[in-house]
């Protein structure tokens, strides 16, 4: 505790005394980028909506029957995601290295197991280091520490690997199902939200200049490949979004993260699907983008992802192939007479994938399917009230950390 204290004081110090070389003092900096935004009206209203949000969205949950589930924070294993980060965090516990969850997509899935369970929900914890932007542009939509509303809920449709490799059609159509019950899930949730807000936050909301529809379902979808084709490869969610007057609207079909359901990936025989024939109709995923309106002249802010799920893998072959193919592992386990005999090669995985393999007294597996979601609280926030009044995503954070806006976050 005691060296903390003092790495923390020579970095407050190096920092106090780069500040005074400036001109100015700690006071200042305390006042201009804490003080003034924690007393701001801006802040004031943007709070007052999210908590209608956050409201409006677990009641929609519970009403649904889902479960609520405790926050992990710390773990041996967590979301490798599909992007670059500066590293994952680590904390030395009890002579164990634990990390810090970027999100809880493996804790979700491991909730589901029980069968009696329809699904889980959790305002989860997320640490991501996002790498800094390479010109110090402040970047609207990432913050180091933030919340977002995970949701799993379980499929219970029993495929089988034989099912998997033997009766495409099949289970492409219960696939096909899935997507709609799910994707119709959301936007359910995403209609209960935006009633509770209009019908609790109106002047809050006229107050920072901007409208909130209550959109109408289904909404506008797009196919990612689609997109691409049209747009090109950056910027497609923003433009696809300019093309219609709905405020919300769909991207389906990303290959991103290994846990989001790629189908068919293997095929029999020890083959694997050629990955040029990997298109958005094989991409089991989705994203909902929001934009803002402003409420003087109407005008539609680009728009930006608020929400990312997807149907996910569950038969233990497949898991296993995309996490190697991903390279978020080198080797596959080795299971042998219930242990993993390569575990050591494994880092955090290797229970997880253990628990993965294991098998009913009936010879069916233990590992549910399922299909979910997250939606980013403050996310969320900024892209539907961003104006005149919110112009970054820090404005609606009393704590934000966005990685390009301060070389020292005091609080």
């Amino acid at each position: 505790m005691e060296d903390n204290i003092k790495i923390i004081g020579e970095s407050l110090y190096r920092f106090q005394s780069a500040i005074n070389e400036s001109g100015s003092t700690l006071e200042d900096y305390i006042r201009e980028h804490y003080l003034n935004k924690w007393i701001s009206d801006e802040l004031y209203h943007a709070s007052a909506i999210r908590t209608s949000f956050v409201n409006a969205v677990t009641r929609f949950l519970i009403a649904e029957g889902l479960f609520n589930l405790e926050k992990v924070m710390l773990s041996i294993i967590t979301d490798p995601l599909a992007h670059d980060i500066e590293h994952t965090p680590s904390i030395q516990y009890k002579g164990h290295t634990y990390l810090t969850t970027h999100s809880m997509i493996y804790s979700k899935f491991l909730a589901c197991s029980n069968p009696g369970i329809k699904g889980i929900f959790v305002d989860s914890p997320n640490i991501r280091l996002e790498i800094e932007s390479p010109m110090r542009t402040q970047r609207a939509r990432y913050l180091a520490d933030f919340s977002q509303i995970d949701v799993e809920i379980r499929r219970n449709r029993g495929l089988t690997l034989d099912d998997y490799y033997n009766d495409h059609e099949r289970v492409s159509e219960i696939l096909d199902e899935d997507m709609k019950v799910i994707m119709n899930f959301f936007e359910r949730m995403i209609v209960a939200a935006c009633e509770e807000i209009n019908k609790r936050n109106a002047d809050s909301l006229n107050k920072l200049g901007v409208i909130l529809e209550v959109p109408k379902t289904p909404f506008p979808s797009f196919r990612k490949d689609d997109c691409v084709k049209k747009y090109g490869a950056r910027g497609f969610e923003e433009l696809a979004g300019e093309e219609i007057a709905s405020q919300f609207f769909w991207v389906t079909g990303l290959l991103r993260e290994n846990y989001d359901l790629v189908y068919p990936y293997l095929l029999p025989h020890g083959k694997k699907i050629d990955p040029q024939k990997i298109s958005s109709d094989t991409i089991f995923n989705y994203d909902i983008c929001a934009k803002s309106i402003d409420a003087a002249s109407g005008r539609h802010s680009p728009a930006k992802e608020i929400l990312s799920g997807a149907i996910r893998e569950w038969l233990f072959e497949p898991i296993i192939a995309r996490i190697i193919d991903n390279k978020v592992l080198p080797v596959p386990p080795v299971i042998r007479g219930g242990n993993i005999e390569n575990i050591n090669e494994l880092g955090g995985y290797g229970p997880f994938l253990y628990f993965a393999s294991m098998k009913n007294s009936d010879g069916s597996p233990v590992f549910p399917d399922t299909m979910g979601g997250g939606i980013g609280i403050e996310r969320t926030l900024y892209s539907l009230l961003r104006g005149e009044k919110i112009k970054k995503i820090d404005d609606v954070t009393f704590f934000g950390k966005n990685p390009d806006s301060h070389p020292l976050y005091l609080f």
